[in-house]
């Protein structure tokens, strides 16, 4: 036995250039139960294990599947528990392990993935059970899905989960959408994952269909819009009165106690606060200034635009994202645009 408890292990656990992997002894020859936890997610990197780590608090037995043994391995070692919290790289092993009817999370990234999940795991479920898409799925996918699925018997909803991975392990905000019948099976589960405000559950049945993956496209899409007004707000104060970064988070937290109260002012003041801690100054003078985006903002804008309904401020969000992303043009462009910058005095209160 080695020193560090690791062992050479050949066989199943060879990578993709045939080598043998070093695994901790602690997951060798582990074996999950056969019908014993209540719940099982697709997908364990952070916000997925935040996700089964924060039900399993909630007295709900878990099982977790990736195709990561090191994300497997992760989860079980923080789960602390085999029989609380458990994971396997086997989709067979991870079905068999959950009760019946099955309800299945997918915490992976939108598109292609989702629908390869899904024609992986179908072979091995049954009638009535129940998959739940938690990712940032386009609407119209969610609907075609759930028709396909329908067919087959298998239940499916599509709900945003929103509060990123800190949400998701003290408790997010979820929006399910899907089969009328497939919600009661996963109530339970979610109320109490879920965040509480004033004692009740950040979450409820949005509507059938894909209206889950809606609420929240166009959640973020406003999102979109609240942020792009902070940076311009950081932007009018830095530039015309040279408002320091204290002053700035000085004036966010002023703004963050009235009607302007939400978490994006309150962040927003604290980041403005932050050190860099590799050297002197603060961390926010050395973020790019540009910015990537998944796609969901520019959902909202452009089914506002089929359905007629104006979004300006959605709009330009959107735009100015894509604008930051062409820094080297920006760049280029600075010298020829600074003398129309119009002169702009605010006088400090």
């Amino acid at each position: 036995m080695y020193p560090t408890k690791i062992r050479f292990i050949l066989g199943s656990s060879l990578d993709k250039a045939g080598q043998g992997r070093c695994i901790p002894e602690e997951s060798i020859g582990r074996q999950m139960k056969k019908q014993h936890y209540d719940f099982g997610l697709v997908g364990l990197g952070v916000m997925g294990r935040n996700f089964i780590l924060n039900v399993a608090d909630n007295n709900f037995a878990a099982a977790g599947l990736d195709v990561s043994q090191e994300q497997v391995d992760t989860l079980i070692a923080e789960g602390g528990n085999p029989d609380r919290v458990n994971a396997t790289t086997q989709a067979s092993e991870f079905v068999s392990s959950l009760k019946q009817p099955r309800r299945i999370m997918m915490l992976v990234p939108a598109g292609k993935i989702v629908d390869q999940v899904i024609a992986n795991l179908l072979p091995l479920l049954r009638p009535g059970d129940l998959l739940i898409d938690g990712g940032n799925s386009y609407y119209t996918d969610t609907d075609r899905r759930e028709a396909e699925l329908k067919e087959k018997g298998i239940l499916y909803l599509g709900a945003g989960v929103s509060g990123g991975a800190e949400g998701a392990r003290k408790g997010p905000s979820i929006m399910p959408g899907g089969s009328p019948e497939a919600y009661p099976l996963i109530q339970p589960v979610f109320e109490a994952a879920a965040a509480k405000f004033e004692g009740e559950p950040c979450v409820a049945y949005m509507g059938k269909k894909s209206a889950g993956n809606y609420v929240k496209m166009v959640h973020n899409g406003i999102e979109y819009a609240l942020m792009q007004m902070l940076t311009e707000m950081y932007d009018l104060m830095k530039k015309s009165s040279n408002a320091t970064n204290l002053e700035m988070s000085e004036r966010f937290s002023e703004w963050n106690t009235g009607r302007l109260q939400s978490f994006l002012v309150e962040i927003t003041a604290d980041i403005l606060q932050q050190k860099d801690p590799l050297e002197e100054g603060f961390l926010i003078d050395r973020i790019l200034d540009k910015a990537k985006q998944k796609g969901t903002g520019k959902w909202t804008s452009q089914n506002a635009m089929d359905l007629g309904i104006p979004v300006p401020t959605i709009d330009m969000a959107v735009t100015m994202r894509g604008l930051s992303g062409l820094k080297a043009l920006r760049e280029e462009l600075m010298p020829n645009t600074t003398a129309l910058s119009p002169k702009i005095s605010i006088k400090r209160t």
